[in-house]
């Protein structure tokens, strides 16, 4: 579900800028400045539209969360220590590490972000929870316009797939999995530290012993909310193990096979269920399926039919 909020008190702006993001001390110009903000709540990831109809300049205090940014019209400058970033229509950016103050100049701005918890990056790249060197972002801008074009393709599939299907918001399997999409897609579009390739030792390890401990895994815990760093830790190997394995045995990628694992289990359900009872976007949401298109039309591609005739078959 969106939320949305709007107002023309710089005094509310302010405690609402501080409640969704940090505390910032602001100077409003204008005579009927207005705030505005749409946030879609994704699990520990977020997809915000803010606008700001007025010219704000401010100071504030450390980021917690890692916020990409998309102008789409107006303008905004960015300092933080030495260095000074301005943006405007088009742009996407990075432009705030966490953990540093910051002070922006906004003009008429109206943007939208991916505001991500930085643990989800670690997740996403495999780093384990206790690393000494959390994943970082090594650039205000991004690396190619085709991943910009990707990232923001996944962010409004991710927005109207939580939007229109009402129970998925509640669904950890659906908010999770759409929150690892958002950070892998974002890892995908910024240079960053996170590594990519197989070492030697991943090469070996990539082996059909690993393959089985990770099949056993996804096939004994697909109603969890288990990452990529999961089922490569139950296999006692990297994440760029585990991918590789699935890669050279199976040519397909570890939550590849888990999704494939899912659509079983909805098939089950279905064949098991009654139309008078339940339906078929209750039985995708129940096993990580936000969209009800895109469930589909994996099933169909799976199955050969779609899943609302299967149900129906069974009643």
């Amino acid at each position: 579900m969106t939320q949305v909020f709007e107002t023309t008190d710089p005094e509310v702006a302010s405690e609402l800028f501080r409640s969704q993001y940090t505390s910032m001390r602001m100077q409003i110009q204008g005579r009927q400045p207005l705030l505005r903000f749409a946030f879609t709540h994704v699990g520990r990831a977020r997809l915000d539209r803010s606008t700001f109809r007025m010219a704000l300049d401010g100071n504030a205090d450390p980021l917690e969360q890692v916020a990409i940014l998309r102008v789409l019209s107006g303008t905004v400058r960015y300092t933080c220590g030495d260095s000074e970033e301005a943006y405007g229509p088009g742009d996407t950016c990075y432009p705030l590490p966490t953990g540093r103050a910051w002070a922006a100049s906004v003009h008429d701005l109206d943007s939208e972000l991916v505001v991500l918890d930085p643990a989800l990056l670690d997740e996403t790249a495999g780093i384990p929870p206790d690393a000494k060197a959390p994943v970082r972002l090594l650039s205000h801008r991004p690396q190619s316009k085709t991943a910009v074009a990707q990232l923001w393709r996944t962010a409004e599939f991710v927005r109207i797939s939580i939007a229109d299907e009402p129970e998925a918001e509640s669904r950890s399997l659906v908010t999770t999995s759409a929150a690892r999409l958002l950070a892998a897609v974002v890892l995908a579009t910024f240079p960053s530290t996170a590594r990519t390739d197989p070492t030697i030792e991943d090469r070996h390890d990539a082996h059909p012993d690993t393959l089985r401990r990770a099949i056993a895994f996804i096939e004994a815990n697909p109603h969890r909310d288990i990452s990529i760093a999961d089922i490569a830790a139950a296999s006692f190997v990297t994440v760029r193990a585990v991918q590789l394995a699935f890669q050279r045995h199976l040519d397909t990628a570890p939550l590849a096979y888990l999704r494939r694992v899912r659509l079983a289990c909805a098939h089950r359900d279905l064949v098991a269920g009654y139309p008078d009872r339940t339906t078929v976007t209750e039985i995708a949401v129940r096993w990580g399926f936000a969209n009800s298109s895109s469930f589909a039309a994996y099933y169909r591609a799976a199955y050969g039919v779609l899943p609302s005739h299967t149900l129906r078959e069974r009643g």
